[in-house]
Order: C-alpha cells, then structure tokens, then sequence
C-alpha cells in the first residue's frame, strides 16, 4: 500500500500548504518534520483516578504510543471519561454509568474523527468504557486493537469488591462486627486493576479478545504485570499492521465473532451486562444480534469455569494456569467456535490458536467438557406475561432452577435495600426494583447493593430479585434483571403489587405473575407513571433517546432522511 494511502484520513488534515495551521498546532504538541508523514495513531486512554480500574492506564497509554512510533506511526494519546460503577453503587449517582458508555463511544468517535487519525488503540479498564471503547470502534472502522487494562490483584484472604458489599449484608444481619466489617473494607482492594472475579470488567475483556478485537490473554493478564506491559507495546505494532493489510474492524466484528464471543462468556460463567453490551456492539456494528441468540448458543454451550462470584476462584487464579487461551483451544477442538474468523493479529482465531498449550493437568477452575458446572447456559432469557420482550437471568442452577414467591415491590433501590438491611424480607419473598430501567431511573442502575446484602444475610437460595434494572457481574443468587418493556413505559413490572405470586422457571424460560389478562389490564388502565426529578442535562436527554434493555440500551439517532 502506497504511504498516501496509510494515511487515508491524517493526510487531509496535515498536506498541504492550507494545512499549515494545523501542522502549527501540532509542532507545539510535540510533532516533529517527519512525524506529518507517518499515520497517526490515536490511543484512547481511559486514565483517571476516579477509579483503581483506571488509575495505572496513563502509564499504559504511554507504552502503546511509543510502540506505534516504533512500528512507524505517530501515536498521539487522548482520554475519555471512566465513571466508577463501585464507588456509585447504591447512590443516585450509578445512574449515570450505564449512561457514559454512550459518553465514551461518542468522545473517542469525536477526536478521532475530527483529528484524522488514521488508526486507534483503545484502552479501557472498566465495565463501561470497554463496551463504550469497542462501539466507537465499530462506528469509526478504522484499523484498530483494544488493550484489557487487567485485573487487579486479590486483597486479603482473597478478598475483592464483592467481599465488601456481602460483608455489608453480614453486618446487618449481626454475623460480624462493626471492627470486622472495617477490616474487609481495609483490606480488599490492593492497588490498581478491575475488580477481580469474572465480573462485569473481566466478562468483557473475554469477550472482546473472543471476538477478535484484542490481542492473545489480553484478558487474562493482571494490572500491575510486566504481560500487561508487553500487551501494550505489541498493541501500537498490531495496529500498524493492521493499516498495512487494510484491516479494518468490521472485517472482524462479524456474526460468527460475536457468536463466539457468547460462547464465550457462557463457558466462563460471565455477567448479564455481556448481554446488553454485545446487542450494543454488534448495532454498532451493523450484525443482527438479539436476546434470542443467547438462548440458541447457551442450549449447546456449557459452563466451564468455577470463577466468582457464583464460583470459588479469582481472575488472578485463571491467569496463573493459562488464561482464558486453553479454554478457547478446548471449545475449538469442541467445534463451539468459529475457527476461521479475523482477529487483530492479522491471523484467523484458529491460527492464534494453534500453538496454545492445555492447562495443567491438577488444576481445578476450568472443568472438563464432561463435568460442566453446568450443562448449559447460565444466562437464561425468559419471557412471560411479567416480561413480554424478555428479561436476563443469571442461574447458576446453585441457587435452583426454579422459584416462586410472593412480591415485596420497592420503586427504587434504595428502598428495597434498606428493607433488606431492616431484615423486613424473609424465606419466600421475590423482591421486586422497579422504576430502575434505561428511562426509568434513568440509566438502569445495578443492582449489587441488595443482591449483595441478600447474600451476605444468607438468604441466596430463599429470596429472589427481579428488576427492570441491572447487575453487576458481582451480583449472584436467584436474579433476574432486564425486565422489559420497564416499569417507565408501563410494562407489566408497573403494576405488580405486594402479594402477587411470581414464578421463575430457567428450565421452560419462563417469567409469570399469577395475574389474569383481565386483570392486568384493570391495573394498566388505572397506572400513572410517578413524577422524575431528572429534567434537564446528559440524563434528560438519554432517557428521550435510549433505547429498550430488550434492544442493549442504546442511544437512538434520529432517521437521517428525517432531520
């Protein structure tokens, strides 16, 4: 390829004599005479220290640019915001998380677009602005590699985040002391890195290399690592190579990708947000992906891997005997995924593969295809008269397969939350959030404060929860969230009423509340959506244009014929 067309977008930005201003304002960032005629590479930081997921990534940043330069580039480093879902958690303030994975994706599409850079490295560290990073880069289609920022390392007694919010729960149930509870807090998280079980972070940092966007154990490396290191700079020269071949996101972001990506996330035991977040890429992306093909994929895909939170081990301990790379060989082998599909090294999934050794023979966290943790799919899409568009459930089969219950109905999180702290909720309740969705928070809130005091007051396999809201990939119990159309639109969640029974069946799929149609329709007829103290600003005008759970909770742009 000529060096012309290396440089399909930079060049209309620093050739020629009436680009001399804009030559002027990069001489002042650094660029030197050779530089204008080397593609520029933009690397997406998502440092800051809001957050221990983020907090070492400007480091990180500055690893791939020097790669990029390295491999003939100019890499130039930008940062987008990263919201801190741990921090938020419980707080009207998680309402603005889901909502900056629409900031992201549209920040990083903005510099890039209006920069020229000509190819991109994207770095993200947590649950948002990794889904958020891989939207813009579907929208952007230009050559490109994400880069995981990694784990963190465990705490003490193998403690995380999680630990702290069940140590919550315990307290309030008089099971430790106000001095134990400081402790946890004190001691669970170490130093930077994204919470550490196949939560929400590492869900989709699997999910991400499964579907070809970043490079081998990309996932599966710690924070704090000289892998992590190297991961960086072999990222500025992937890039650039994939410039030179002409690769470009969309030639790897297809349909088999993102099915093998659900595989994926099925086989690790990973979060209900993969679920909202790969309708969300694969829009982006322009590939039909819906709550259906979860069903259809998790019917021949089991579970493999006995990670947190529903399993004992930590994302520290997977990395110690391979990774996720041997599980993948392994589901190769098994023909759960699709060998032939592009990756970012320039090599098909197969050919990354090859050469990929087993784990070892003792280990105990990644099962045999023949001793599943379970036979299929942990993540259940079930419909029912409570959630005719479908609703996400996370059953391990731990807690049951099926439950029912009566209705204790709270409008918001923190109602229900201090309701379970009160010890008001007891054997055989079905907790009901509503008011949580997209619209309705808005923002769709998760919902690991309550699902987490449940556990801590041990009452997983007795109390169920549902919601048109989320969780976090570190919630765990009987959960079903995604219940849409949501409580804010006036679906059916709206008007269940304290009483009510509810049965949730994962093997028939089902979600049900034991009301007539009659019935149903008499309370629809009856139902005011209650007043929002959200009237103007980014939440405002996410709820005017997100889309339904059912749909990942996307931005719609308005009909471009129609403007």
């Amino acid at each position: 390829m000529e060096e012309k067309e290396l440089r399909r977008y930079s060049r209309v930005v620093v050739d020629g004599d009436e680009q001399a201003p804009s030559r002027g304002m990069l001489r002042a960032v650094g660029f030197t005479e050779d530089d204008f005629s080397r593609p520029q590479i933009g690397i997406a930081s998502t440092w800051s220290m809001v957050t221990p997921c983020n907090m070492h990534i400007r480091d990180l940043a500055d690893l791939a640019a020097a790669s990029a330069d390295r491999a003939g580039g100019k890499g130039v480093v930008f940062n987008t915001i990263s919201v801190s879902d741990g921090i938020s958690m419980g707080t009207p303030g998680m309402r603005y998380s889901l909502v900056s994975r629409e900031i992201i994706a549209d920040s990083i599409e903005a510099v890039t677009g209006a920069e020229g850079f000509d190819g991109l490295v994207a770095i993200g560290g947590c649950d948002k602005n990794m889904p958020g990073c891989l939207m813009a880069i579907a929208r952007l289609n230009r050559p490109a590699v994400f880069v995981y920022g990694g784990t963190i390392r465990p705490g003490v007694q193998r403690r995380d985040l999680v630990s702290i919010f069940e140590a919550v729960g315990a307290r309030a149930a008089g099971k430790i002391s106000a001095e134990e509870l400081l402790e946890v807090e004190q001691t669970a998280i170490p130093g930077p890195g994204a919470c550490g079980g196949m939560y929400t972070a590492n869900t989709m940092a699997s999910a991400i290399e499964a579907l070809g966007m970043s490079l081998a154990n990309s996932s599966a490396q710690e924070a704090v690592s000289d892998q992590k290191r190297r991961d960086c700079e072999r990222a500025g020269e992937a890039v650039m190579h994939l410039i030179r071949e002409d690769i470009k996101p969309l030639d790897i972001l297809t349909r088999k990708a993102f099915e093998n990506a659900i595989s994926v996330v099925i086989a690790l035991g990973g979060s209900t947000n993969a679920v909202l977040h790969l309708i969300a890429i694969a829009r982006e992306a322009g590939v039909d992906l819906g709550l259906d093909d979860f069903t259809e994929i998790g019917a021949r895909v089991p579970v493999l891997a006995d990670v947190k939170p529903s399993g004992r081990y930590l994302m520290s301990e997977l990395i110690a005997i391979g990774g996720i790379q041997p599980l993948m060989k392994r589901m190769l082998d098994k023909g759960l995924l699709h060998g032939d599909c592009l990756t970012v090294t320039g090599k098909t999934l197969a050919e990354n593969l090859a050469d990929v050794a087993d784990y070892p023979p003792d280990q105990d966290i990644v099962r045999p295809f023949d001793d599943p943790i379970k036979k299929d799919s942990h993540l259940a899409i079930l419909y029912g008269n409570l959630a005719p568009d479908g609703a996400v459930a996370k059953i391990t089969g731990k807690e049951g397969l099926r439950f029912e219950g009566t209705a204790r109905v709270y409008h918001s999180e923190e109602d229900a939350l201090q309701a379970i702290l009160a010890n008001r909720i007891g054997k055989g309740d079905v907790v009901v959030v509503r008011y949580e969705g997209p619209k309705g928070a808005p923002g769709m809130r998760e919902m690991l404060s309550p699902t987490s005091a449940i556990m801590g007051e041990g009452l997983g396999a007795d109390v169920a929860l549902i919601t048109d809201g989320r969780f976090s990939g570190g919630s765990h119990g009987f959960v079903v969230g995604h219940i849409s159309p949501e409580a804010a639109v006036g679906g059916p969640i709206a008007l269940i009423e304290d009483g009510d029974v509810i049965t949730i069946d994962a093997e028939s799929k089902r979600i049900d509340v034991a009301l007539s149609d009659e019935e149903l329709q008499r309370r629809r007829a009856a139902w005011k959506r209650p007043p929002t103290d959200v009237r103007r600003g980014v939440l405002a005008k996410y709820r005017a244009e997100v889309s339904s759970a059912s749909d990942g909770a996307v931005t719609i742009p308005p009909d471009p014929d129609a403007w």
